[in-house]
């Protein structure tokens, strides 16, 4: 016989009415920090050069639909784009970044699954060119992110998640201080067929305050 299941308590049993979610994020909205600047994604404008940026193996190693080309790309950007749930964002450089210029398109990043009911989301389709792994480019475009989620958007809930065989990934989503809540078991079928399973991290509103101010001093020590 199976054990008792023991029961999670409410963490905020005195919960107050959270206010209405700000849906779509407003045309023309540029997230610029120090390193990198985001704007919402043209497929005319950007596929080509973020094409050509994210064309490696590496890249799209746990990420499905790699492109065969740049008007591909252009077409899988455009149906993102149209989804009333989704929005895309191109990431370009501020200064000199791993060998890329300043203005240099280096990734992709996005909401989705937005929930305005809920005041919730998410944040994935995140790719960048192999130069740009493992510095800047990350954590500030997801401090921008989730800024502008939780301080303009009314965003009480941002979930990230990756697929359970992409160690990179999920070290870096919990170093921005998201918490692990656990594996969605075969959730959906890779490029070869298989199914993988997804391992998800949240950030809410209540952990935001910290997460900020961890994400802002690794930034302020990378300057240095």
């Amino acid at each position: 016989m199976s054990e008792r299941f023991q029961v999670v308590s409410d963490p905020r049993p005195e919960d107050v009415v959270w206010p209405e979610m700000v849906w779509p994020v407003p045309e023309n909205t540029v997230l610029t920090g120090k390193f990198v600047e985001l704007t919402a994604t043209d497929p005319e404008r950007d596929a080509d050069e973020l094409f050509r940026a994210l064309d490696h193996a590496r890249v799209w190693a746990h990420v499905p639909g790699r492109p065969g080309d740049a008007g591909e790309f252009a077409e899988t950007l455009r149906q993102r784009a149209a989804l009333a749930d989704w929005q895309v964002w191109t990431v370009r450089t501020r200064q000199e970044i791993g060998g890329n210029p300043p203005g240099a398109i280096v990734g992709v990043s996005a909401y989705l699954d937005a929930r305005p009911r809920d005041a919730a989301m998410e944040i994935g389709f995140t790719v960048y060119t192999p130069s740009a792994w493992g510095g800047t480019v990350n954590p500030e475009t997801k401090l921008l992110l989730l800024e502008y989620a939780f301080e303009s958007l009314n965003v009480g809930r941002v979930q990230l998640k990756t697929d359970v065989r992409n160690h990179r990934s999920q070290q870096a989503i919990a170093r921005l201080g998201a918490k692990y809540e656990g594996a969605l078991r075969r959730q959906f079928r890779r490029a070869d067929g298989t199914v993988r399973d997804s391992v998800l991290f949240s950030i809410t509103a209540e952990d935001w305050p910290v997460v900020r101010e961890g994400l802002t001093n690794r930034l302020g020590q990378s300057a240095k």
